[in-house]
């Protein structure tokens, strides 16, 4: 059977250093990183092949985020090329509040065969429910598009649980995966705002710092229909992530739900 990580950022060989070396800095934390002599770079989909080549993970769905308008276009081709080649990757595409024509840039990603888009809005520097973005979820809910939206920072407010309700609530047909339980870092308030929101959430970044038992609850709590397996890479390694989700002893059930049978729910395709 399928194993989908819905959660995998990956990055352009010459730049993929720095752009995982921007990351750690931003969130200060020490990222995943590759042997010296490997010769693999960090955050590429070479070093996320060589993580999950001898796992049980089958797919990833993979992304980048456009922090500037100029970056949209070639983010998206790039994701789209990488998708290409590696059949087993699902491409999300990126999107930026201030690109000027994001429905002829969408429908450009869906052409090379794009299956949603991707949004941070704290590395972006954007409320969620901007008026902007509330014109790219009009777009993306016409399309049937899902997303997958970064949500909740104890340091900014730019994607506050409250915002994505409101985004959720004037878009009534959209899917959204609301990343991190709803809310990184402030995770019970994730729970506590869109616990019972019509959203999927997925556990990546969260259950290294939740524990075990934390992780289950919340997994309970959302309610297995609604949680995605993620790992964040490169933040960390999809397989020391798959271990911890292991570890929480779900039924036989709810395991295929959380790791590919919700994946084919929100992509609405099939994941063979």
């Amino acid at each position: 059977m399928p194993l989908v990580d819905a959660h995998c950022h990956i990055y352009p060989a010459k730049i993929a250093q720095k752009a995982v070396d921007s990351v750690g800095d931003f969130y200060l934390i020490d990222m995943l990183g590759t042997e010296a002599d490997s010769g693999i770079v960090s955050g590429t989909t070479e070093h996320l092949q060589s993580i999950t080549e001898h796992s049980p993970i089958t797919h990833g769905i993979v992304h980048s985020v456009a922090v500037k308008t100029s970056t949209v276009k070639s983010i998206n081709d790039f994701i789209a090329e990488e998708c290409a080649t590696h059949p087993q990757l699902i491409g999300f595409m990126t999107m930026h509040q201030d690109f000027e024509d994001p429905e002829a840039e969408i429908d450009r990603a869906i052409a090379m065969g794009l299956k949603g888009i991707k949004l941070h809005p704290d590395t972006q520097k954007v409320n969620l429910d901007d008026p902007r973005l509330m014109r790219v979820y009009e777009i993306a809910e016409k399309r049937g598009l899902p997303l997958i939206i970064h949500t909740g920072d104890y340091r900014y407010d730019y994607s506050h649980p409250r915002r994505m309700r409101r985004v959720l609530h004037e878009f009534p047909n959209l899917v959204v995966n609301a990343a991190h339980f709803g809310g990184w870092s402030i995770y019970d308030l994730g729970y506590e705002i869109l616990g019972h929101e019509r959203c999927f959430v997925d556990c990546s970044s969260a259950m290294t710092y939740l524990g075990r038992l934390r992780s289950r609850e919340l997994i309970e709590l959302f309610g297995p229909d609604r949680v995605l397996f993620g790992s964040d890479f490169p933040m960390w390694s999809p397989t020391s992530e798959l271990d911890i989700l292991n570890s929480l002893q779900l039924s036989a059930a709810d395991y295929e739900k959380v790791t590919w049978r919700n994946a084919e729910r929100f992509l609405g395709m099939d994941i063979e």
